[in-house]
């Protein structure tokens, strides 16, 4: 099966005055069409650094790619040129960014905001560009678009203003939509909204989406694989259910311990990852994570895992899953929230009469 987006062994650093930073070491992932992935992990892990080199937003210098393929629909984007890239931003790839005001103009309608992506991309007239917009306003949730197509963005909340930004990702029917932390600027109530309306929009338009996000429970619901990233590399891999219903690497088991409880009652003590990510600037020479697991052994710090399969769909970037490692099981506070998300997020199966 064709992917419709392949990244293959991208390697991505930058140039400082303090040396090299491997900013991204040695990433290989796909996305289907239809499909989307969640890519997760905590700051500085290289999840926005991957996703804007997909798009080729990194400034380059001080950015720069060591190696790797970007294949989307066929053809590399490594080594397309910015003129080329134009064509691609918008019409074949949409982005949606952390922040809604960054990517609006305040002197602008909201309307014409979207307007411009059409005209840009799509041979369109003036009347069919300005209906084109009022219907992607109501797409995305917005009541009486007819009238709000015509506001500028202070007149919007900030709920409203990222749906206004998701309409702009979308008005060139993209193939895949980058969602950089879309919900993080956003309170609890509205990031539910916006979740939710990924959700609904993904089945309606059929358009492929990558997921970035520092919260491990946000995708639980919205992506069908997540992928964990650390210190620039991805270190598991695998469907949503094997990802959160069986965990097989430790600082996964960090991410799911850390986060706290759907009914939590103010009591719960949250565990939290000792230690700090890496300096990429001199990357440690075995496991990225040895010295912040409880489990890192003697290879660890001497060899850098490969990938181990645990099914077709599922990988580890950890020496726990050789056959000669100690058998480890995940902590009870890991299992605890394995425990909940299967009773939060798993459906009852409908059997029907007879069976």
């Amino acid at each position: 099966m064709k992917h419709l987006l392949e990244v293959k062994d991208l390697a991505i650093s930058f140039k400082t005055y303090a040396g090299e930073v491997q900013a991204i070491r040695g990433v290989n992932f796909h996305v289907d069409k239809g499909e989307t992935l969640a890519i997760v992990g905590e700051s500085g892990s290289g999840k926005s650094v991957t996703s804007q080199a997909i798009m080729k937003l990194i400034p380059m210098p001080p950015g720069y790619f060591k190696s790797g393929q970007i294949l989307f629909d066929g053809q590399d984007l490594v080594p397309k040129s910015e003129k080329e890239m134009q064509s691609i931003r918008g019409k074949e790839i949409g982005m949606i960014f952390q922040d809604p005001m960054t990517s609006l103009n305040p002197t602008m309608k909201v309307g014409r905001q979207i307007t411009e992506v059409l005209f840009k991309h799509e041979n369109i007239s003036k009347e069919d560009a300005n209906k084109r917009a009022v219907e992607l306003l109501s797409l995305v949730g917005i009541p009486m678009p007819e009238r709000r197509v015509n506001q500028y963005p202070h007149e919007f909340s900030g709920g409203m203003r990222q749906r206004v930004v998701i309409a702009m990702a979308l008005a060139a029917n993209p193939k895949l939509l980058i969602a950089d932390e879309p919900t993080t600027a956003l309170d609890v109530t509205i990031q539910a909204q916006i979740l939710e309306l990924m959700k609904e929009l993904q089945k309606k338009i059929e358009t492929s989406i990558i997921f970035i996000t520092h919260d491990l429970g946000v995708v639980a619901n919205v992506a069908d694989r997540v992928a964990v990233m650390y210190a620039g590399q991805i270190v598991e891999i695998g469907t949503v259910d094997e990802i959160f219903y069986n965990p097989k690497h430790p600082y996964t088991w960090g991410l799911l311990a850390s986060m706290p409880s759907l009914d939590n009652d103010g009591d719960e003590e949250l565990m939290a990852i000792p230690g700090s990510p890496p300096d990429l600037t001199n990357p440690p020479k075995g496991d990225a994570f040895a010295l912040r697991s409880p489990y890192a052994m003697k290879i660890d710090f001497e060899q850098e895992p490969p990938m181990f399969k645990v099914s077709d769909t599922h990988y580890v970037k950890s020496w726990l899953l050789h056959p000669d490692a100690p058998k480890v099981e995940p902590p009870a506070a890991v299992k605890s929230k394995m425990r909940e998300f299967k009773n939060q997020y798993v459906k009852p199966v409908q059997v029907k009469e007879g069976e």
